[in-house]
């Protein structure tokens, strides 16, 4: 009997410093920072982290300087960045050794040029090279030229296998310029995850990627944007949480010349832009990279086919905005919806 009495004294005595413990625990005050952001001009867009209930700025300084590494890798107007030297190379066919993240961007870019039937090619190269879309005075690329520059574009004359890229053309000239800051995007969140970091936002240009929520069951307030309209005006709100938005659209780099719009988003076929009812393709994905090629991808496959492959993906949504300014959702993308249309 004795020996069952201090067992429970023990038990007793252990809850009660239990029950202190918790008391105590509810009595302090929980930490709270303010968000913190950092915003800076590169691959030739602006960027900007934000990072919130993070209390070390030197973090964003870091992390900007690795988006910067990552623009001496897949920048092809940089000297002396990787995929300058691979369009430059001295032999113009053969095999070569890449980095890790060039093959692992590859990868995915030429996947989604197989999926599209080449209507995403990154060997398009030679044809936005007559294209300035910043030009004081635009004009349109000579008709000759551009079937050239189309003749030399076919993804099927890269080989990519483990780290060895192979060229079976020498007019072949890589462009990642419609993919890359999705992979960039991607691997800025990995680093900042494993710095700590549980809520921010990575927002490359207008492909934006989501850290966890904003609060505590609140998700991140992501708009679509308005067709040309300023940035801050957007055409329907998202909720997203842990997910990534990135658009394209004709309304991004564009000139119009005698009343008729120019955009960046170029056949790779014809070497023109595509023309196709559409105005703009937002993607929202896991990933990052994912959603800026399928962005690419679903504006040149047009309304329909665009649609059926996205329908066709797990976890991946769409809105497809049309020229009048109605927006085509994919299967489940309403949900993400939030308040309707502003």
């Amino acid at each position: 009997m004795r020996r069952f009495s201090k067992t429970i004294a023990i038990l007793l005595i252990v809850l009660l410093l239990l029950a202190v413990a918790l008391a105590s625990e509810l009595r302090r005050p929980k930490l709270t920072y303010e968000p913190i952001a950092r915003t800076d001009f590169i691959l030739n867009t602006f960027v900007t982290i934000t990072l919130y209930e993070y209390p070390d700025a030197a973090l964003l300084d870091s992390a900007i300087d690795l988006c910067r590494e990552y623009e001496t890798v897949f920048s092809r107007t940089q000297e002396g960045s990787e995929l300058y030297e691979l369009n430059h190379r001295d032999e113009r066919t053969g095999s070569f050794a890449v980095s890790d993240d060039m093959r692992d961007l590859l990868a995915s870019a030429l996947h989604y040029c197989e999926v599209s039937d080449g209507a995403f090619d990154i060997t398009v190269a030679p044809i936005v090279d007559l294209w300035d879309f910043t030009a004081s005075q635009p004009s349109l690329p000579d008709s000759q030229a551009l079937a050239d520059a189309a003749a030399k574009v076919d993804w099927r004359m890269l080989k990519l296998s483990q780290n060895t890229l192979t060229f079976l053309s020498e007019d072949t000239e890589i462009d990642l310029g419609a993919i890359a800051k999705g992979f960039i995007a991607d691997r800025l969140k990995d680093y900042l995850k494993e710095e700590g970091v549980t809520r921010g936002i990575i927002n490359l240009g207008g492909n934006v990627l989501c850290i966890g929520d904003k609060q505590e069951n609140t998700p991140f307030s992501i708009g679509l944007q308005k067709p040309f309209a300023q940035r801050s005006e957007t055409i329907a709100l998202l909720n997203v949480s842990d997910r990534s938005l990135v658009s394209s659209g004709v309304y991004e780099r564009h000139f119009i010349l005698d009343g008729k719009n120019y955009h960046h988003i170029l056949n790779p076929k014809t070497g023109m832009p595509y023309d196709n009812g559409l105005t703009s393709v937002t993607i929202l994905s896991e990933h990052s990279v994912d959603g800026d090629g399928l962005s690419t991808v679903c504006f040149s496959l047009g309304l329909q086919k665009g649609l059926a492959l996205i329908n066709s993906l797990e976890d991946t949504y769409a809105y497809f905005i049309t020229n009048d300014y109605e927006i085509y959702y994919s299967d489940g993308a309403e949900a993400f919806l939030q308040g309707g249309t502003s």
